[in-house]
């Protein structure tokens, strides 16, 4: 694919999850918008290529999101509109007004004609008055593009430590995208399964420290490191990375790990758990090291009552998984940030989409690419030219 031709928007970026596996399927993300300033807040630090806009995607014009983007030459759209109007784990809210979300998501993907888009989002937007709301949309981009979904891909079976269930919906254009099918996308594989042992047995335990700066502590190496484990700890692709966490990263310094205070009763309650069984009194399940990490999930923000998720315990010590040990199971790499406090570290993780899962989707997306592509063209160009019509980058997450 030609240089000019790697560019993608996402949209609802978070922390940026989906970006990330876009930079290590060879894309580059010229602009990400999210209306929420500390969930996006990691993302100028962990993509400093790229630019931030906080804004309102319901109210915000496309021919904006083209002029932040500083072009019209845009080959995907990528994005999970937020869910928790319609998630099996709230309230399933049918007047939550960010359940119209996903038809600005659609809106500004048919203004700007993109090669090819990607929606993630919960197994609950296939239930009830949301799937109505999302086909009609589909049928819709449906004359313009070939639909493939949606269908529900495990971030596991695309090689993260996690059963993080996601529905994927792709769309593309037969001009520049190489016909595939349903089975093709629900036939990706990693080499692998990978566990909770791999992603997390090589870390250190976690540090007692003032929460917000960040949990900084050294990976000391006497511990045995999985594939996985090395893959996380590679650096990141060009583009990618804080320079501060950059230079602890050089120094054997990994940002996350602040410790979660337990009383000695807990601590003792804890350790009791058998691995794969829950807490009777905090519902926290205890990781089991040879089996894959549940969904972990958000917590919500102040306007929501500031209500933390409940965090799964470590295998073996008596006590929840550190932010760090998230993002492990998540998929994220040391060299990624967060946030300097646990409360949104763990909403960021989250709220993210694993970046194993993102990064499968849109390798194989590039591998289809036509060889022999035109450029991407601005909308105006293509309708006045066209009659109408209905660093390692590459050796991560092997």
């Amino acid at each position: 694919m030609k240089e000019e031709n790697r560019n993608i928007i996402d949209l609802f970026c978070g922390c940026g999850g989906f970006s990330l596996g876009a930079y290590l399927a060879g894309y580059k993300s010229v602009l990400s918008v999210d209306i929420d300033t500390t969930l996006s807040s990691a993302y100028t630090r962990n993509f400093s290529s790229s630019k931030l806009l906080n804004c309102d995607l319901a109210k915000v014009k496309t021919e904006k999101l083209l002029e932040e983007a500083g072009t019209e030459k845009i080959f995907g759209v990528i994005g999970g509109p937020p869910c928790q109007g319609f998630s099996t784990m709230g309230k399933r809210d049918a007047d939550d007004p960010r359940n119209e979300l996903i038809k600005h998501y659609f809106k500004h993907i048919a203004n700007i004609k993109p090669a090819f888009f990607v929606m993630e989002n919960v197994p609950g937007l296939l239930n009830g008055f949301m799937r109505d709301k999302l086909d009609k949309q589909l049928k819709i981009l449906s004359e313009e593009y070939t639909i493939i979904g949606p269908v529900i891909i495990s971030a596991s079976k695309l090689g993260a430590a996690t059963k993080r269930e996601r529905v994927i919906i792709i769309g593309y254009d037969k001009n520049r995208i190489n016909d595939f099918s349903q089975r093709d996308v629900l036939s990706l594989s990693a080499n692998r399964v990978n566990t909770v042992e791999d992603a997390i047995n090589d870390l250190p335990m976690p540090i007692d420290c003032e929460d917000g700066n960040y949990g900084w502590a050294k990976i000391d190496g006497r511990r045995k490191v999985s594939d996985y484990a090395t893959i996380a700890r590679q650096t990141p692709p060009e583009g990618c990375g804080w320079d501060f966490a950059l230079e602890m990263f050089d120094k054997g310094y990994v940002s996350g790990f602040m410790n979660t205070i337990h009383t000695k009763s807990v601590q003792k309650r804890y350790e009791k758990v058998e691995q794969g069984a829950q807490d009777a009194t905090s519902k926290a399940v205890k990781l089991r090291w040879e089996g894959q990490c549940p969904t972990l999930r958000a917590g919500t923000g102040s306007d929501k009552g500031s209500y933390q998720a409940v965090r799964p315990l470590h295998p073996e010590q008596g006590r929840v998984i550190t932010v760090r040990e998230a993002a492990r199971l998540q998929g994220f790499p040391d060299w990624f940030t967060f946030h300097p406090t646990k409360w949104h570290s763990f909403r960021m993780i989250g709220n993210s989409v694993s970046p194993y899962l993102s990064k499968g989707i849109l390798e194989f997306i590039n591998s289809k690419t036509k060889g022999n592509e035109k450029n991407v063209s601005s909308l105006r160009e293509e309708r006045s030219s066209s009659p109408t019509k209905k660093r390692t980058a590459n050796r991560l997450y092997a």
